[in-house]
């Protein structure tokens, strides 16, 4: 953030532009919505033509903006019904021992370094609660564990946005402003 309380905004060191500007914000909004559309479509959308849309994606992705394209697998349609987040609190000398065992356990899904008491958050898959017993079980050695369920799930995953580009797609009617 600038010192005036301004958000900083990417320049492509090769061009001395902006990597923010409001045509790739748009295709960062469009792609957010549908990461396969083609980039004819893309283009089209954007009012320009296809090579400079490849061109745009092309310096966003090598900027690290665009980091990658995910799919969204439903955990319950391939047997990982439950789910549940888990807290640790790391014992003396086990953080780097948390973060390579919970890189080894496939079941879980996210793995974050949080503030507060607790150091570790994941997101643990299992087929049953059961399940996670074992799984609770591998991190018990290196800390103190707290489970919750996760019963539903009001506002799912969304992409994130540059700053004030969720406002513009609400003003246009875009489900990425929900």
């Amino acid at each position: 953030m600038a010192t005036d309380g301004t958000v900083e905004r990417p320049v492509d060191i090769q061009t001395g532009t902006s990597l923010l500007d409001d045509v790739n914000v748009r295709l960062l909004q469009i792609l957010a919505t549908d990461p396969r559309l083609g980039t004819s479509e893309l283009a089209r959308r954007v009012g320009m033509s296809a090579p400079a849309v490849r061109e745009r994606i092309g310096r966003l992705e090598r900027a690290g903006i665009i980091r990658g394209y995910r799919l969204d697998i439903d955990p319950a349609a391939i047997g990982l019904p439950v789910a549940a987040w888990v807290r640790i609190r790391p014992g003396p000398g086990q953080l780097p021992k948390i973060a390579e065992l919970a890189e080894r356990t496939p079941e879980v899904t996210e793995c974050h370094r949080i503030s507060g008491d607790d150091c570790f958050l994941l997101k643990v898959h299992v087929p049953a609660v059961e399940a996670l017993e074992a799984i609770l079980d591998r991190f018990l050695m290196h800390g103190q564990t707290t489970s919750s369920f996760i019963v539903a799930t009001p506002v799912a995953p969304r992409p994130v946005l540059p700053a004030g580009s969720r406002q513009w797609a609400r003003a246009n009617g875009s489900r990425l402003a929900r």
